[in-house]
């Protein structure tokens, strides 16, 4: 098998284009024609982590967060960064970093918190805008079905819950075909007016050149008309964080200990209690401050993330309890998600969790 199998299967659930601007996410190291005999899943791409892969005979590194995250100038082993790429150069190993592309999907690293937190009727916090875009096209009636089926096939029409979703009205079109033209209908020199459908549909624009495919393969005319408009609307489906509910309400501080111990957390840094039940309960894996004003709004008692700052504490002004994890602590789960996903594709594809733990942070209890 080869390096692109794992990292196209992988891009078509958490596309690239989800990760933020300032991410690496995608293949860092290596060739996409490379055989691989093996791959090594983690959280962090480190000198350890390289030299665990070389003992397991692993050529592929598969970890969330990218060694890579700036442009290298020069390879000089000042660093980690440049002894971990190094040395996996000299060892013929490939590195894949899935980051805030696996953050932002519905089923990625906030999904597996949640199901660790037994947290129901989940929804992402913040849906991600400007990733949608509606496709118009008008096609004769004849083939209205075919080519409509084609387009949602291909991941066009679904809202929220709903797939399958087109606007369709009948008008009549009107062209001239040219000299070297072979016109589906009409003739050559002739105005020609034909009854067809305007099909619209939405697509997030990562399916763009899927959606378009099915469309150029599946419309009779010779040249296809269709227009493409960008959306300013949420995409509900993909965004940080997400928000749930426990079965029970439970006490704020059985939830803190359940939390804790739920995520495997050594300490865990909050708020002041407020005296009332936790049932709603927000989630972000890593550096969530950003979100605090998304989960108050969601109606949250309790936001489980990391890497709060003190003063940034101050801002949930007894609104919520922010609940500070620990980022290796809220994101370690992510190394099951992704050995669960590549082991239902690729059955019989050798893959390992390291058994290393790369927190670089040690707690004095």
């Amino acid at each position: 098998m080869k390096i692109s199998d794992i990292s196209s299967y992988l891009e078509s659930i958490a596309p690239l284009s989800l990760q933020e601007d300032y991410d690496n996410s995608g293949l860092i190291v290596g060739e996409p024609d490379t055989l691989i005999h093996a791959a090594l899943i983690s959280l962090d791409c480190t000198e350890d982590i390289v030299d665990e892969a070389i003992s397991k005979g692993c050529n592929l590194i598969i970890s969330h967060h990218p060694i890579v995250f700036k442009g290298l100038k020069k390879f000089n082993n000042k660093n980690y960064v440049e002894r971990a790429v190094m040395k996996a150069i000299k060892h013929d190993i490939a590195l894949y970093a899935i980051h805030t592309n696996l953050d932002h999907i519905s089923g990625g690293v906030n999904a597996k918190i949640c199901e660790k937190l037994g947290l129901q009727n989940v929804q992402i916090l913040s849906p991600k805008k400007n990733l949608l875009k509606k496709l118009v096209t008008f096609v004769p009636l004849c083939h209205v079905e075919r080519v409509r089926n084609a387009v949602l096939e291909a991941g066009a029409g679904h809202i929220g819950n709903y797939s399958d979703c087109s606007f369709n009205v009948t008008g009549t079109g009107t062209f001239k075909a040219g000299e070297n033209a072979d016109p589906f209908v009409g003739k050559v020199n002739e105005v020609h007016q034909e009854e067809e459908v305007r099909v619209e549909t939405i697509y997030p624009d990562y399916l763009e050149r899927k959606v378009l495919v099915a469309l150029l393969e599946a419309h009779p005319y010779e040249e296809v008309a269709y227009d493409l408009y960008p959306l300013s609307n949420s995409f509900y489906q993909a965004g940080a964080g997400m928000v749930g509910t426990l079965q029970t309400a439970t006490d704020e501080m059985q939830f803190l200990q359940f939390a804790k111990s739920a995520l495997g957390a050594r300490v865990v840094r909050h708020t002041a209690l407020r005296g009332k039940p936790v049932r709603r309960v927000a989630v972000c894996g890593g550096s969530g401050s950003f979100l605090l004003k998304a989960a108050i709004a969601a109606g949250a008692d309790a936001f489980v993330t990391a890497d709060f700052k003190y003063h940034e504490f101050f801002d949930a002004e007894g609104k919520i309890i922010i609940s500070d994890m620990g980022h290796f602590e809220s994101e370690q789960f992510t190394q099951e998600l992704l050995f669960d996903i590549i082991k239902k594709k690729f059955p019989n594809f050798a893959i390992h969790l390291t058994a290393i733990d790369t927190n670089p942070i040690n707690y004095l209890i």
